[in-house]
């Protein structure tokens, strides 16, 4: 949490919107962009902008060429002190840790620090769907935004936050009767108690151990995540969570009982269901719901299960029957998520880059129903993926291992009588995997790890792996 929440300082205005002729630095313009939506948004407001990245000019020049028709001092392959010392504000990228010693430089100076995020939602006019939890966040998104541009038109409904720009240079084309969909990760979600902001329809899908290497633990991890309905009014606004357990425990013990809780599942036939639990306080004339019409084209029960979510946002929004079910018939994966990339020689290959925990792993893992083999590993985030290796040494005719938690993965896959390689990288893995295959059978990247060993993004990683799967139908031909 940033230290604004108390009486401003001498720097900062009583009028907090007014940003022109401030001085502001933007801490992390990031390889893919990341800064560059605030940065370009704060110059047009009429901003001093300082954009600041430990990362060199070389590294960031096609970031930086995107803000090259704007007046903005950048210093790159490093950071100056005097940037967050003499600031008027400071917008922190959601990677940077709330611990910076930097970020404690401002506050120790009285420089007021946020966010893109927040900056967007202190001046959102619209109701906000705001969507959040470990795995099915962005699917749920676009499944959400999906039936609400179908059903409300184009021009009525944004899809922004964690994925996506920056929607800060929309704000002018925004309306009081316009939906918001914002997936809103647990980094974005650690700072939005500054603002004291939760949206009018928040989902939460599930939260297990992740990024405990930037929040330090899961407690914080948790409580980041829980951040979306910290100032919600149950009498006014929706929360709907996924019906786990131990989400139903962690969320009722931080919050107690709150009326109007829409908890989605699957029913016994996988047919996506949602039912309110609700006290007498709340009139509420339909207690259950269930759409045993969907048709989808994702494959998957978890894909089925984001559907419920998406289609209990849109019932919560006025939106039912076929109105809601028929815009996801059409919906089709999101790069890097369970993405189909080819079929050669009859074998199936699946991108599902995004995935990051082990939890993730899993559910790609059963959604596939061929025999499978699986590319793991990757940075060490300090998660325990036990489980997933677990799974994998069941589930897998074979388990290509890579990037730094690979050798770790070999040795358990190979412990629980699986069978496993090192490959030094993403090459030598989907090549392994590749001479093992046989017609029938299914590649599937998804390493329950995140990317930053060998690559700068899970992007980055996903591109290469559908690069060298395409290569390989070259080859064939």
């Amino acid at each position: 949490m940033t230290s604004n929440e108390g009486e401003p300082s001498h720097r900062s205005t009583n009028h907090p919107h007014v940003l022109k002729d401030r001085n502001v630095t933007v801490m992390g313009l990031g390889r893919f962009g990341g800064g560059i939506g605030a940065a370009r948004w704060l110059a047009e407001q009429g901003a001093h902008v300082t954009v600041t990245d430990t990362a060199s000019a070389d590294q960031l020049s096609e970031s930086v060429a995107q803000l090259a028709d704007l007046p903005i001092r950048h210093v790159l392959g490093g950071h100056d002190e005097r940037d967050f010392r003499d600031a008027d504000l400071v917008v922190v990228s959601p990677a940077v840790p709330d611990r910076a010693p930097l970020l404690a430089t401002a506050r120790a100076n009285d420089v007021p620090v946020t966010t893109e995020i927040n900056l967007f939602l202190e001046r959102c006019p619209c109701r906000v769907v705001g969507i959040t939890g470990s795995v099915g966040k962005s699917t749920i998104t676009a499944m959400t935004g999906q039936i609400l541009k179908t059903a409300l038109g184009e021009d009525g409904v944004w899809v922004g936050g964690n994925i996506g720009a920056s929607l800060l240079g929309d704000l002018p084309r925004m309306a009081s009767d316009h939906v918001v969909v914002l997936e809103l990760s647990s980094f974005q979600l650690a700072r939005t108690p500054a603002i004291r902001w939760s949206p009018t329809i928040a989902v939460i899908t599930n939260v297990t151990p992740n990024h405990l290497d930037w929040h330090g633990g899961f407690a914080d991890y948790l409580a980041s995540k829980l951040n979306i309905v910290r100032y919600q009014d149950p009498q006014r606004d929706t929360i709907i969570m996924e019906d786990v357990p131990t989400l139903r425990t962690n969320f009722d013990l931080l919050f107690g009982d709150l009326a109007g809780i829409w908890r989605y599942d699957l029913d016994s036939r996988d047919e996506p269901q949602a039912v309110m639990q609700t006290t007498s306080a709340v009139d509420c004339d339909n207690r259950q719901l269930s759409w045993p019409e969907l048709r989808l084209s994702v494959p998957g029960a978890h894909n089925r299960r984001n559907a419920a979510a998406a289609l209990t946002v849109a019932h919560a929004l006025g939106i039912d029957g076929p109105r809601a079910t028929e815009p996801l018939a059409t919906f089709r994966a999101l790069p890097d998520r369970l993405e189909f990339v080819a079929e050669h020689a009859n074998v199936a290959y699946y991108n599902d880059s995004k995935s990051s925990t082990p939890e993730s792993a899993i559910t790609a893992m059963r959604a596939i129903e061929r025999p499978l083999l699986i590319i793991l590993g990757g940075y060490d985030k300090q998660v325990d993926l036990s489980a997933a290796v677990q799974f994998a040494a069941t589930r897998a005719k074979h388990v290509a291992c890579i990037g730094e938690t690979g050798p770790r993965i070999q040795a358990a896959v190979e412990a629980a009588g699986g069978t496993a390689t090192l490959d030094k990288d993403m090459g030598s893995a989907v090549n392994s995997c590749a001479r093992r295959a046989v017609a029938g059978d299914a590649v599937l990247l998804s390493p329950a790890c995140a990317s930053w060993d060998q690559f700068a993004d899970y992007r980055a990683r996903g591109r290469c792996f559908r690069d060298l799967v395409h290569q390989l139908a070259g080859k064939a031909q």
